[in-house]
């Protein structure tokens, strides 16, 4: 599931919870929901954060194991 990714990324990039939500122009309470599984990440959210890490969404779904 995509919610170990997108944890692995944030931390790989050394982002916090809060940043990661100021980019995505939400609270930090929202960001955990997506990443802790309780909410769906919206399709503009996962665009979002494609962007942000430079990644492709097929990465963070899992469809495949490279980032582009």
């Amino acid at each position: 599931m995509y919610l170990r990714r997108l944890r692995d990324l944030r931390e790989d990039h050394d982002y916090k919870q809060e940043y990661v939500a100021s980019v995505l122009r939400i609270t930090r309470q929202q960001y955990q929901l997506y990443e802790s599984g309780k909410r769906s990440l919206p399709l503009e959210k996962l665009i979002d954060i494609c962007r942000l890490y430079n990644v492709s969404a097929d990465y963070i779904l899992e469809l495949k194991d490279n980032t582009l």
